[in-house]
């Protein structure tokens, strides 16, 4: 206790410009935090929570015993792997590309086009989806034209291709801004590095194979242990804006299986439920990938 009250008292500017950032932290991540108690309730809004009959674990067995909940289960596994593995390369690529560029103001211009996706609204993103995939859109338009399909496709009807498109939706609308923590890496590394591989005869490739993903590795393994920890997170807005009744099947995540069959019912113990599971369940994910990273690539997170 001494220790910390020492660290404290040396590091007390740290902790004072920290403060306004701690503050809505501890009031917006942790006091809702006590919510989750509702999760083994029967609870009704108005409710004291002393008034409401105490259910234990029959809201989170609830979840089991709706229908079609292995398919939500493999969309959300499905959706959420390819995010992780497709999905995240493509930042990291993305940087190490932009730090081959040698002009300074193409490569500030490219960053700026790239960023720019993720703050636009993901409506405005399905409305461009419906535009370029629809019946008359660029992509019908270009297979028609050179003969590689005889009419039109409603791609977004293709449970087959659904999967894909969300995917290349995602990335195209977060990889730009995902990249941005890889390209401050790569600020990181020391430049002597470089010329020392210059004088060992690497080429472009050569020293970012050799130096810069081994210099940014560090970052790589922080984002993909947290990573995993949200994999049963795998969308809301995009699958109920993309989805429809033909893709139902794969397009059913649990997100939007709970919006249904808890908020839209109002059966919020249920839901709330359902996020204490994903809480707990990606929590317990990132400690056991925490500890098999540290034992196979020596890199860990604590």
């Amino acid at each position: 206790m001494k220790k910390l009250f020492r660290s404290f008292v040396r590091q007390k500017e740290l902790w004072i410009i920290s403060l306004i950032a701690l503050t809505w932290v501890f009031i917006f991540c942790y006091i809702p935090m006590a919510g989750n108690i509702i999760s083994f309730f029967e609870y009704y809004p108005g409710d004291s929570i002393f008034e409401c009959k105490f259910v234990g674990l029959k809201y989170f067995r609830d979840l089991f015993a709706l229908p079609g909940i292995l398919k939500v289960l493999r969309n959300t596994l499905v959706i959420s792997s390819l995010g992780l593995t497709i999905g995240f390369v493509t930042p990291i690529i993305f940087a190490l590309l932009l730090n081959e560029l040698q002009n300074r103001f193409f490569k500030r211009f490219i960053q700026t086009i790239s960023y720019m996706p993720y703050f636009v609204s993901w409506v405005v993103v399905a409305s461009i989806m419906f535009t370029v995939l629809g019946t008359d859109g660029i992509i019908n338009g270009a297979l028609t034209g050179i003969g590689v399909i005889d009419k039109s496709i409603v791609f977004l009807n293709e449970k087959s291709m659904f999967w894909g498109i969300l995917t290349v939706a995602n990335i195209w609308k977060g990889m730009g801004w995902s990249a941005i923590i890889y390209i401050s890496a790569i600020t990181g590394v020391d430049h002597e590095l470089y010329d020392a591989g210059s004088v060992d005869g690497l080429g472009r490739f050569g020293k970012a194979w050799h130096i810069t993903l081994p210099g940014i590795a560090p970052t790589v393994v922080l984002l993909f242990i947290l990573g995993i920890g949200g994999i049963l997170n795998a969308g809301f807005e995009q699958q109920l804006l993309l989805g429809n009744a033909l893709t139902k099947d794969v397009y059913e995540v649990i997100d939007t299986f709970v919006y249904r069959y808890g908020i839209q019912l109002g059966r919020y113990s249920f839901s709330t439920a359902v996020g204490l599971m994903k809480s707990v369940f990606g929590f317990a994910l990132v400690i056991l990938a925490n500890k098999i990273s540290g034992k196979v690539a020596d890199m860990r997170i604590f």
